[in-house]
């Protein structure tokens, strides 16, 4: 039985100002990214497409940034000069916000927060605990921040949004992505599903895991959006986050789950990324 109008209309608002609240700072007065005819992607992009899904973004998001804290580098830009103990919430927000501008907005708004984005970056540099120096507008830095970002948000919207997808769809979400990358600072940027799976697998040599990639490891996966039953979203997609990486990440941060976890997990995401499309349809 499908609720009615009247029934279904209250439930339906409750959840979009839940998410309105999630993936914006409403004290601040923020509000959801609007869609303009002048973004830097047409509405028949693919882009479009993967990064309006409410659901798969988390997931996807959730997945990008354990890839991306396996860099040492990468990581220590985080862990000296960001908040992420007392506000990693705020950092996976600044994330969600940034994709939708950057897809979504005015031209000329999303092309200033990536001015911004790389003036901050400007000073975010140091030395990994052996002395190594880094910069956070290293164009290598950025490629793998960059491919780690867009393939965790492809493969999260083709396992619980679009299964069937084809692969000149697939090589054609990377070429869109590879503009954003490019003004980012990034090099190499793949522009198809093979360039960005021989970058990943070249930047493997690269990769560890110790007691700080732990730390921010468990930050990310818990990082407290709500309470309650109001909580089951977030933990489903945390979970789903860490499914949905290469067994090979999944192993470096010793999250691999149990076996029997894995169709619970995929059937509640499933199921929610469901509900979310319901309700912002």
């Amino acid at each position: 039985m499908r609720p009615s109008v009247s029934m279904s209309d209250p439930i339906k608002q409750a959840i979009r100002r839940r998410v309105v609240g999630i993936f914006n700072d409403t004290e601040r007065g923020e509000q959801p990214v609007a869609r303009s005819s002048n973004a830097l992607f047409d509405r028949t992009s693919i882009a479009w497409r993967v990064h309006g899904d409410v659901g798969t973004m988390m997931v996807g998001g959730i997945a990008g940034l354990l890839m991306q804290m396996l860099h040492p580098s990468v990581l220590a830009g985080v862990w000296d000069h960001s908040n992420f103990r007392a506000d990693m919430h705020g950092r996976l927000r600044r994330t969600a916000r940034f994709i939708a501008t950057t897809t979504y907005a005015d031209r000329a708004q999303a092309e200033a927060l990536m001015k911004r984005v790389r003036a901050i970056h400007d000073g975010v540099k140091g030395e990994l605990p052996d002395g190594t120096p880094y910069e956070a507008n290293d164009p290598s830095l950025l490629a793998w921040v960059h491919v780690t970002e867009t393939r965790s948000f492809l493969d999260a919207w083709i396992r619980y949004g679009e299964p069937w997808m084809s692969r000149p769809d697939q090589d054609r979400y990377f070429a869109e992505m590879a503009s954003i990358g490019s003004k980012m600072g990034a090099y190499p940027v793949p522009r198809s599903r093979l360039e960005a799976d021989r970058l990943i697998g070249a930047m493997r040599p690269h990769l560890k895991a110790d007691e700080r990639t732990a730390e921010v490891a468990r930050l990310i996966l818990h990082a407290p959006t709500s309470k309650g039953l109001a909580a089951l979203p977030g933990r489903l997609a945390a979970q789903a986050g860490v499914d949905l990486l290469p067994r090979w990440a999944r192993e470096l941060h010793g999250l691999s789950p149990a076996p029997l976890e894995k169709p619970l997990v995929r059937a509640g995401t499933l199921g929610v990324a469901q509900a979310l499309r319901w309700a912002f349809r």
